[in-house]
């Protein structure tokens, strides 16, 4: 069942529901895109109909965020639960590890995806970490033939967005792997450089005051939080879920 918030539809699953869908895809061979939206995603999504779209495409959408999740009981249309995308792409490096499953890195700075592919392969044996790539590239058609080559079941395409989700839209027929997730900065916390908010943080939705914290030049950023709350309270006003 899908969930409207603000005109990008939500899968409303638990975060077990998400992990037994990826199980599904990778036997099967189904291939998709998976994205991981929260408050600030959407908030840009609302403005651009062409990222909107991107995101309505992906087999899997995550509520990444407990902006999301807020904004969708706002409106009427709960979600069940917050899914970090950090979390599920652990999830599926699991799943991987149950079968000696490829995953390809791709994003972030230089010797990162390194740290955190060798992190990942020890944290879950079993896993291959079949290749890696740092997001400062030029020419996207050599990246696509470095990734094929080394045949990956599932890409971890890190890169923010909306460039992660154009990346993977442009080059979708492409690229041979089963299932490519957008996992923003994800391998900087896999590579334990980025630390995440402690779990009572988390369990209290406070995640991004954590962040905020840590990195108060994100503030400008963060605006889009009560921005992206506002618009959800008018458009509840006005009886509508996409704004």
């Amino acid at each position: 069942m899908k969930i409207d918030v603000m005109g990008v539809r939500f899968d409303n699953l638990t975060k077990q529901e998400f992990t037994e869908e990826a199980r599904r895809m990778l036997n099967t061979g189904s291939r998709g895109y998976c994205v991981t939206p929260n408050a600030e995603i959407l908030y840009e999504s609302i403005r651009d109909e062409e990222f909107r779209q991107l995101l309505n495409d992906a087999a899997l959408v995550l509520p990444d965020g407990a902006g999301v999740v807020l904004g969708a009981k706002i409106l009427g249309t709960p979600l069940k639960e917050k899914v970090a995308g950090i979390e599920f792409g652990e999830q599926v490096c699991a799943l991987l590890a149950e079968t000696g499953g490829r995953l390809y890195l791709l994003g972030s700075k230089p010797g990162v995806a390194e740290q955190a592919g060798e992190k990942l392969a020890r944290k879950y044996p079993g896993l291959v970490i079949c290749g890696t790539a740092d997001g400062y590239f030029k020419d996207e058609a050599s990246v696509v033939e470095k990734i094929n080559q080394a045949n990956p079941d599932v890409i971890f395409v890190c890169l923010g967005a909306p460039k992660q989700e154009k990346f993977i839209r442009n080059h979708f027929a492409e690229l041979n792997a089963t299932l490519m997730l957008g996992l923003g900065g994800s391998l900087d916390g896999y590579a334990g450089l980025a630390q995440r908010a402690p779990k009572w943080m988390i369990d209290l939705s406070l995640e991004w005051l954590y962040r905020l914290m840590k990195e108060p030049k994100r503030l400008g950023r963060m605006m889009r939080l009560p921005k992206f709350v506002l618009l959800c309270l008018g458009a509840k006003l006005r009886g509508k879920k996409n704004g």
